[in-house]
């Protein structure tokens, strides 16, 4: 049987017409990550705005216009997403409207909101950390952008603004793998709504999904026991069941995708799969369960650039769960935004397999905006929550670089070793978990928790350095504080007698008198122009990594140890890897092996 029929396509047939219904799909477009030369990403100002189908709901609280400088407006389509909060005395979900617009740009784009509303009375663009100029009059605000950036626009009178009748911009990079449209390789999906029989669409291996701007999918696209295969463009999945699946699979890239509004289920799932990465995702989400991305028993992920705005959690991190199992480890999440109207923005550790225990190590989450967080259960609390049940024991965990905003309701931070209701037993611990760089500004923030089970399954060897509250580094050395408070009282964490060698230290402290050792492995493979991850993981806190000899197509984060990107030539390589402390720098010796595809 070939693929056509196997997944139910009619090969070779296009579906262009905005606003045109379509039940069939083909096979076609260009080869996968091969770009035009006229669809190449430049320096010079370039501005890309897609066309909404006549049928996806559209919200009229704002609208927007985009420029390059000097040019002329484009109007860019406001879309409707919808959004939940939960009532924290009945439990019931209070659904509301908030708009998404989304445009392409490089060089510089400049952008005009006007609020239906009339007149601003004050007006803010977040993540704060990007501290974007801007200028408001009557009853429309401006401002240009340099650079990608995920935004929420939101408007106010004085200090109150609303986070729920709000603006998300996603403004775009230019695509750099935008396919032709006639290779048998790519299942192509031109503007328009499209559906599917049975509501997905499953990707066979090495296809390419492709999603043009101005395509709505009603279906959830699933990888399942396939490799090397994509799902790439800058359309949108709208209304489906869940939005997208990787079961059992390896070598898998989603890159550039809306989920708006899935009825059910998470926006992306990955399930016992192995070198996935997971790029510039946007996500919203008002379903019960409505989790943005879940990581389960997988190996060599990176996620990054996403914007995650959802009904329950935004990233979460577990082990074993359903026909999942195994080991979680090397999970890298970086350069991204986490909104959390329910639950948490980053959840880790609750399920796992206790008849044979699991691990879930070397998790990184590095330069993290976070902008909200609602929970009213005190057991569901944490903007970072690491709670390992299940017979879970959770290692090597670095939080580095992250601003949290002032949140509506919970906790900064959950470390709690554990057994709730979704558990048959308690976790086995929490080890080695160092956070860096993590600041938070606002009024909310409940009592933090710091606890470990009982004396067999502690928390041990957190290291908290160089976190501001409010502005205050919280540090032993402190001055501060009266003596006869302890350190985590500035916090304010409440920490019980199981969690053991817990240090708050200053920038200028070391974390570590001992240089590293890299413990990452020493082999691998990747598959040539196919997605690889591999993180460089060390004892000894490091500040920083690096690696020599990479070969094309690859680079090192020497901020999160992650060597990552899409090998281009077949050959052995032998790479130095390092990591580097205030004692030291260690260094190994990976022996890469880029195959064929």
């Amino acid at each position: 049987m070939n693929d056509a029929q196997s997944t139910g396509l009619s090969r070779r047939t296009l579906i262009q017409a905005a606003g045109a219904t379509a039940a069939a799909y083909s096979l076609i477009g260009a080869a996968a990550g091969t770009a035009r030369a006229e669809d190449r990403p430049e320096a010079a100002d370039r501005l890309v705005v897609y066309p909404v189908p006549t049928g996806v709901p559209l919200n009229a609280s704002f609208s927007v216009k985009a420029r390059k400088p000097g040019g002329e407006w484009q109007t860019v389509p406001v879309l409707r997403a919808r959004t939940k909060t939960i009532n924290e005395k009945t439990g019931a979900g209070i659904v509301r409207s908030s708009s998404v617009a989304n445009l392409d740009f490089s060089g510089t784009v400049e952008v005009q909101v006007t609020s239906s509303k009339g007149a601003i009375g004050s007006a803010r663009i977040r993540p704060l950390s990007y501290d974007i100029a801007h200028e408001a009059s009557g009853d429309t605000i401006t401002f240009s952008l340099t650079e990608p950036r995920n935004l929420s626009i939101e408007i106010g009178s004085g200090d109150t603004y609303d986070i729920y009748d709000n603006l998300q911009l996603h403004a775009n990079p230019i695509e750099a793998q935008r396919p032709e449209e006639d290779d048998p390789d790519v299942i192509y999906f031109g503007p328009g709504i499209h559906t599917v029989p049975n509501n997905v669409v499953m990707v066979p291996s090495g296809k390419t999904v492709y999603l043009a701007g101005g395509a709505v999918l009603k279906a959830r696209v699933e990888f399942n026991k396939v490799e090397n295969a994509r799902l790439l463009g800058r359309g949108i999945i709208w209304d489906s069941d869940a939005a997208t699946l990787v079961a059992f699979s390896k070598n898998i890239e989603i890159d550039g995708i809306l989920a708006l509004n899935p009825k059910t289920g998470y926006s992306c799932t990955i399930g016992q799969s192995k070198q996935v990465t997971v790029r510039n995702l946007h996500s919203y989400s008002f379903g019960q369960w409505g989790d943005g991305i879940d990581v389960f028993s997988s190996e060599d992920v990176l996620i990054e650039g996403v914007f995650m705005r959802n009904s329950d959690d935004c990233i979460a991190i577990y082990a074993h769960r359903w026909d999942y199992y195994g080991d979680c480890r090397n999970v890298t999440v970086r350069n991204s935004t986490l909104w959390a109207d329910v639950a948490h923005p980053v959840n880790m550790g609750t399920h796992g397999n206790p008849e044979k225990p699991e691990v879930i190590e070397n998790i990184v989450f590095s330069n993290i905006d976070v902008l909200q967080h609602r929970e009213p259960q005190v057991l569901y609390q944490g903007c970072f929550a690491l709670n390992p049940g299940d017979s879970n024991l959770m290692r090597n965990v670095r939080i580095q670089d992250v601003r949290v905003e002032d949140f509506t309701w919970g906790q900064l931070i959950n470390m709690r070793v554990m057994k709730n209701r979704y558990n048959a037993s308690p976790g086995r611990g929490i080890e080695d978990v160092y956070v860096r760089n993590l600041t938070y500004n606002g009024k909310h923030a409940d009592m933090a928790v710091v606890v470990g089970y009982d004396a067999d399954r502690p928390v041990k060897n957190l290291t908290f350095q160089n976190m501001a509250i409010n502005g205050l580094v919280i540090a032993d050395n402190m001055k501060e504080k009266p003596r006869w408070y302890l350190t985590q009282d500035q916090v304010p964490m409440f920490v019980n007698e199981h969690v053991q060698n817990l240090r708050f230290l200053d920038a200028a402290t070391a974390a570590s008198t001992a240089a590293p050792e890299v413990t990452s492995a020493g082999e691998a493979t990747a598959t040539k122009r196919q997605v690889f991850n591999h993180l460089i993981t060390a004892t000894g806190l490091p500040t920083s990594f690096d690696a020599e000899g990479l070969p094309k197509g690859l680079e090192v984060d020497k901020k999160t140890g992650l060597i990552s990107g899409t090998p281009q030539v077949p050959d052995t390589y032998t790479i130095t890897v390092s990591a580097t402390n205030t004692a030291g720098t260690a260094t190994k010796s990976l022996k890469l092996t880029v195959q064929s595809a």
